[in-house]
């Protein structure tokens, strides 16, 4: 079987993967073995990343994780992201920041953008970072589930990624939160605190808020907007 790339996607090929239905490590392993060093994984550092972060330990110890860091996160998620790097020392994490600092950003857009035009902030912190960042892989690891959202629903083991012109490899897609916690809870997992306030998802500070309804995870996320994705697993 040749190396599944963006430029010769093949589905039958894909599905031939699936034949013996594998699990999430089965996929992270045959990712790893498949990619070797041009695969990386962008992580949030929410629940789902930690467990993610833990799984790919155990497959990969050397592996390279991503986190875009917009400058606007919760002091919460920086402080795990400290706590990740002392339990993972082996992991390769980068810091990922946009070409403009906020400062920078303000001048050009004025200020607080995230609240004039949230996509374009987006565009700018998130997506252009990751679009860079990715540029040197043939495929990234997310993890998305399709429990998230109804856009999330239809999320395979391996996509073709129209976005960033690459592989999208989603190990987590049939992954239920109560599931997420509880492998967290059994391996005594750091998280992030804000979950058990509230926070199902967690993002940047100023478009994020809690919920109590957890029928929506993402009911948090730049809530009274139109909006529910930074734009990273938007195709169009």
């Amino acid at each position: 079987m040749s190396e599944i790339t963006y430029e010769n996607w093949n589905e039958e090929v894909v599905n031939e993967i699936f034949e013996k239905k594998p699990d999430y490590l089965d996929i992270l392993k045959w990712a790893y073995q498949e990619y070797k060093d041009d695969i990386v994984y962008a992580c949030s550092f929410g629940a789902e990343g930690i467990v993610m972060i833990d799984l790919i330990h155990k497959v990969n110890k050397e592996a390279t994780i991503i986190f875009l860091d917009t400058g606007l996160h919760f002091s919460e998620t920086y402080a795990l992201i400290d706590q990740v790097k002392q339990k993972y020392p082996t992991l390769n994490i980068k810091m990922v920041k946009p070409k403009l600092n906020l400062e920078e950003q303000a001048e050009k857009y004025g200020d607080q953008l995230w609240k004039k035009d949230p996509n374009l902030c987006c565009q700018i912190r998130k997506v252009a970072p990751l679009k860079e960042a990715l540029s040197g892989a043939k495929a990234w690891i997310s993890g998305l589930r399709r429990e998230q959202s109804p856009l999330r629903s239809k999320t395979q083991y391996i996509n073709k990624d129209d976005k960033f012109k690459n592989i999208k490899i989603c190990p987590l897609i049939h992954w239920k939160w109560d599931e997420i916690l509880t492998y967290i809870e059994l391996n005594q997992l750091p998280y992030n605190p804000l979950h058990d306030q509230g926070y199902p998802s967690i993002g940047c500070a100023p478009c994020t808020q809690p919920i109590s309804d957890h029928a929506d995870s993402r009911a948090g996320r730049w809530a009274g907007q139109s909006k529910s994705e930074c734009g990273l697993h938007l195709n169009n």
